[in-house]
């Protein structure tokens, strides 16, 4: 077989490992053209929800096709994009009023930073500087890699980036620390604090508590600086609730969606906005818009399966699932937790992960490597974070695949 020009991401293609080649999904499972079945135990990298090629989704998307394709959105609209966005406001906080479409989680992202900075221009306040949290990670353009952890991720592009305030992860019994250096960086003027609500994904999937959030909230609001909620991993269900938001008690200026938002069908994002950040754009000076756009900005295709992922949160009883699968997932958990090798068995919601031991720690641990060909060969799609282990599969996995999935991480646990 001649070799593939694709050059494919967060791959060193210089250690030669295989890339199989899928050819259909459906449910829980991908197949390949050698006629494997893949139980996909990390939803395509955190977006399929209710399962690959979902029939209502699916549906949406054949028919919207047969409409319209794509159309300029700078000026112009229609239908699957407007019923999108008034539904997604009657779903979120109701402060959330506003609705910004764009195409990924990095770049939903990007169009927070940049409202936040906006919001603080247009007001004539001199704020500038971001806050954010230590090992944290939002994406891989520019601004997201700014507001993320520094490190391998992107050390060659340090030149690009710009300064940010960090404040130390709360972990369990340090949180105080947390508050007390959020305090103070906030007293100084800062213009907005960008977290992962609850869970850090890239970071490691560490996870910190509701109260810890909801008092970060409490320090942003007393100093007026603007919070930025990514939940682009956490929402839709991730940690048991539509968003992660909601178990802190807690309303974000920004809220940033995407990955399940078209129950991970099709790239759409949103970065959904207080009526004081819109105002702060609004005005009849063209030199007060907010200058952000791409060519596919609200995809009619996107927005349409969209449309039917919100369609079956209202129709079905996709929480009671969630439940379940959060359920049937501790229980296989638990036994890992005894294994020598294993250390900080976690789980939030439809998330769980461990640490391996003995091979180095952080994503360049030399058992990532290994733990990835050795799931592969058992046909089962995980990728580790370097030592650890998570899961987070599909709503719709059933009994048999869990089983596969566990045993197969207690097993290499157990090595």
């Amino acid at each position: 077989m001649n070799r593939s020009p694709v050059w494919h991401p967060f791959t060193q293609h210089g250690l030669n490992e295989p890339i199989p080649l899928v050819t259909h999904g459906e449910g829980a499972a991908l197949y390949t053209d050698d006629g494997r079945r893949i139980v996909d135990a990390i939803s395509s990298w955190w977006v399929t929800t209710h399962g690959h090629r979902h029939p209502r989704i699916m549906a949406a998307i054949a028919d919207q096709a047969r409409k319209l394709d794509q159309v300029i959105f700078a000026g112009w609209t229609h239908e699957p994009a407007e019923t999108l966005a008034r539904d997604l406001v009657a779903m979120m906080p109701r402060e959330l009023a506003h609705v910004f479409y764009s195409d990924s989680g990095s770049t939903c992202v990007e169009v927070a930073l940049k409202m936040a900075l906006g919001y603080w221009a247009n007001r004539g306040e001199p704020r500038h500087r971001i806050l954010v949290l230590e090992h944290s990670y939002h994406g891989d353009t520019i601004g997201a890699m700014s507001v993320g952890a520094r490190g391998v991720f992107n050390a060659a592009y340090a030149p690009l980036l710009f300064d940010t305030g960090t404040i130390p992860f709360p972990a369990a019994g340090n949180e105080q620390a947390t508050i007390d250096a959020l305090e103070a960086a906030c007293r100084d003027g800062a213009a907005a604090f960008i977290v992962e609500p609850l869970v850090l994904g890239a970071g490691g999937m560490l996870i910190y508590p509701p109260a810890v959030l909801a008092e970060m909230r409490a320090v942003c609001a007393r100093h007026g600086v603007l919070l930025i909620a990514d939940e682009v991993m956490t929402g839709w269900g991730r940690t048991g609730t539509l968003l992660a938001c909601e178990q802190a008690g807690i309303v974000p200026d920004l809220l940033c969606l995407s990955k399940g938002l078209t129950g991970g069908a099709l790239p759409l994002a949103v970065t959904m906005a207080s009526d004081a950040i819109y105002d702060a754009h609004l005005s009849s000076d063209r030199a007060r818009m907010f200058y952000h756009s791409s060519s596919y900005t609200a995809n009619p295709i996107a927005c349409a399966a969209a449309n039917a992922n919100l369609a079956i949160w209202r129709d079905e009883p996709v929480l009671e699932r969630i439940a379940g699968l959060s359920a049937r997932q501790a229980a296989r958990l638990a036994p890992l937790r005894a294994l020598p090798n294993v250390r900080n068995a976690r789980a939030i919601g439809t998330i769980t992960a461990i640490d391996l031991t003995g091979g180095g720690e952080g994503y360049l641990s030399r058992l990532g490597p290994a733990l990835l060909a050795r799931f592969r060969e058992q046909d089962l799609l995980l990728r580790p974070l370097g030592n650890t282990i998570y899961v987070m599969p599909p709503y719709c996995i059933d009994d048999t695949d869990l089983d596969r999935i566990y045993a197969a991480i207690g097993e290499a646990a157990g090595v």
